[in-house]
């Protein structure tokens, strides 16, 4: 391969573009921001109770809907799918978080000193 076709590029004013997402509104919770006088530990215990509240919301949303639909007020089997799948993902996220969590917490508990 030959690299004579770029020799006469100049590269001084090249600059590399920006990505940036919508989908980042900054409520995420698995976003972790360290405030100024905050352990890592508290912050990542937020993390995690921000994480139990959402899935708790999406559970919650769930439900609603299928309590529409049952009783009428919704003819749409695809929005109660479309929480139901919500709902099942976060919580089946928030239990590999969790278990990660006491797999380490047992791992430090087995050390030797």
């Amino acid at each position: 391969m030959s690299l004579t076709a770029l020799s006469g590029v100049n590269y001084d004013n090249f600059t590399t573009p920006a990505i940036s997402s919508s989908l980042s509104d900054g409520s995420d919770s698995l976003i972790i921001n360290s405030d100024d006088n905050k352990s890592a530990f508290s912050t990542l215990f937020d993390s995690a109770v921000k994480m139990v509240n959402e899935t708790n919301d999406y559970s919650n949303a769930a439900e609603e809907e299928e309590i529409k639909y049952a009783l009428g007020e919704s003819d749409s089997i695809h929005d109660l799918q479309i929480a139901q799948q919500k709902a099942n993902v976060s919580l089946q996220y928030t239990v590999a978080v969790r278990n990660a969590f006491v797999q380490g917490y047992k791992e430090l508990m087995n050390l030797q000193f």
